[in-house]
């Protein structure tokens, strides 16, 4: 686990950093801005003990104070690698998730949270289904970068080194764009083969909304092709019948017809000059 050992099932207390809209798994390094004074505070006690941290998302991101009934159960015992100290007075730190962590109590010690969590060490997935299941959200992973631009397709061949499955299904869950709910019931799945399934229905339904968004930017770039040769069509027979005089009596249909033939309009526009 990038170099860091296991944490055995035994509950500690860490220092607890509440995060909006954010769920760190485990193997995640991710840049963080903090701001709140409680939350800077708990950095601050983790950086002068072992530098490790609970990291949990809060329910709603809206709550500058929240409670311990505003943060999920289900956290990652986190790393700080790097903290700096910006001069509006927030902070940017670099964290790496290390293990996912239930949170047994949330405690206000007045300066900042502490809980006392017992780490889950990763499951061993030796059922002969989860090769199957990995396979198969690899496969749909893939689709959805060839359909979704926003993701670099370099992702794939980070994807295609990691052998070990649990660790597939965080890394798939961290660069997908999902609602937060979402990713918390990822990272809340400690069974290997649940949290595959779980992926998976999550990639094949994010994979259909693509396929969809593609139908109908498709559908609607048709539109407008076809609106714009109709407008160039109308322009074309709107110069010709300037320049021979449209409306006129007697005017000259042989000459007409020659214009139409050195404009190399096709068969729609004539019809429109002759109707």
């Amino acid at each position: 686990m990038s170099g860091h050992p296991v944490l055995p099932a035994e509950p500690i207390t860490l220092p607890l950093l509440p995060l909006r809209d954010v769920v760190v798994f485990p193997h995640m390094v991710i840049p963080l801005f903090v701001g709140r004074p409680k939350s800077i505070k708990a950095l601050e006690s983790a950086m002068e003990a072992g530098r490790q941290i609970m990291l949990v998302a809060q329910k709603a991101a809206g709550k500058d104070e929240p409670k311990p009934d505003d943060m999920f159960e289900v956290g990652c015992v986190s790393t700080i690698l790097q903290m700096l100290k910006l001069p509006d007075g927030t902070v940017k730190v670099l964290v790496e998730g290390i293990q996912r962590a239930t949170t047994h109590s949330i405690i206000d010690n007045g300066e900042f949270f502490t809980s006392v969590v017992t780490p889950r060490p990763p499951e061993l997935d030796t059922k002969p289904e989860i090769e199957a299941l990995r396979r198969a959200v690899t496969q749909q992973f893939d689709q959805y970068v060839k359909l979704n631009k926003k993701i670099p397709p370099e992702i794939l061949t980070s994807i295609a080194g990691i052998d070990d499955a649990g660790r597939l299904a965080d890394t798939i869950a961290a660069h997908l764009p999902l609602k937060l709910e979402n990713k918390q019931s990822v990272l809340d799945l400690f069974a290997v083969d649940k949290r595959l399934e779980k992926l998976l229905e999550q990639l094949e339904h994010e994979v259909d909304i693509l396929q969809v968004e593609k139908r109908i930017r498709g559908r609607v770039k048709r539109q407008m092709e076809k609106s714009q040769r109709e407008y160039y069509l109308n322009e074309q027979v709107k110069a010709i019948q300037k320049e021979l005089g449209d409306g006129e009596e007697g005017a000259d249909m042989e000459e007409l017809e020659k214009k139409i033939i050195a404009a190399k309009m096709p068969k729609d526009a004539r019809k429109k000059v002759d109707s």
